[in-house]
Parts: structure tokens; C-alpha cells; sequence
């Protein structure tokens, strides 16, 4: 086994205790080995359930993707220049390795993100999309 599958796995591990707090209130998606999604309970317009976060262990990198951030750009502010590098896109951090701190700054933005989707008026605006 090489050190990068070793890394990826920890780093998908440690991703995905980010997101286990929040499995009573959301629901898992996706639960394997490469691929850990959560949704909330809210449908939209499309049928579909609005999705919230995930961690994909892909073979470059590791990826959180965080749709609160996509929806809420606001939550961006006050992120770290160390975070901010590690976004992909709108909603995606990218990540090779364990980084215990931005993994704690990532699990306060994930905190924040579930208070701003738990918010009736904004999942109101959400589901009517």
C-alpha cells in the first residue's frame, strides 16, 4: 500500500468525522469506502432532496464539498488564506493529506452551514428554487 492511498484514506476518515455529528439530523446519502454524502430532510422543486455535504476520496485528492457555502457565500468571510486555498469551485476543498487544523475550521463552517440551512425563511427560498 503507498503512502498516497494511506494519506487518502486517513484524510477521507478524518473528512468524514467532520460530517458524522450531523447524521441524526440530516440523512446519509452515500456511505462507502470513496464516498460519504449528507442531505437534509427538505425536498425541492425538483423532487430531490437539498443536498448539504459530502466528502469524495477521489485519486488526486480528497474532496469536501460544501453546498452552504455555495448557497451562502457569506460563509466565507473570515476563512482562512490556508482554507481559501484548498477550495475548488464554489463549495469544494481539496485535500492530500490530514490537516487537523483547517479539519477544525472546516467543522465550525460546517456548524455554521447547518444553522443557516436549518433556517425556515432561507429553506423556504431554497425549496421554491
Amino acid at each position: 500500500m503507498s503512502n498516497n492511498t494511506e494519506d487518502f484514506d486517513a484524510t477521507f476518515l478524518a473528512l468524514k468525522k467532520v460530517l458524522k455529528p450531523y447524521e441524526r439530523r440530516l440523512v446519509v446519502q452515500s456511505d462507502d469506502d470513496k464516498n460519504y454524502f449528507l442531505v437534509t430532510r427538505h425536498i425541492m422543486k425538483s423532487k430531490q432532496p437539498l443536498w448539504f455535504a459530502g466528502v469524495r476520496k477521489g485519486k488526486a485528492y480528497v474532496s469536501y464539498h460544501f453546498v452552504p457555502i455555495y448557497c451562502c457565500p457569506e460563509l466565507a468571510k473570515g476563512m482562512s488564506p490556508e482554507l481559501k486555498k484548498r477550495m475548488q469551485g464554489k463549495g469544494c476543498f481539496n485535500f492530500k493529506s490530514v490537516d487537523a487544523k483547517l479539519f477544525k475550521e472546516l467543522g465550525q463552517l460546517t456548524k455554521s452551514g447547518l444553522q443557516k440551512f436549518s433556517d425556515p425563511e432561507f429553506l423556504r427560498k431554497m425549496t421554491t428554487r
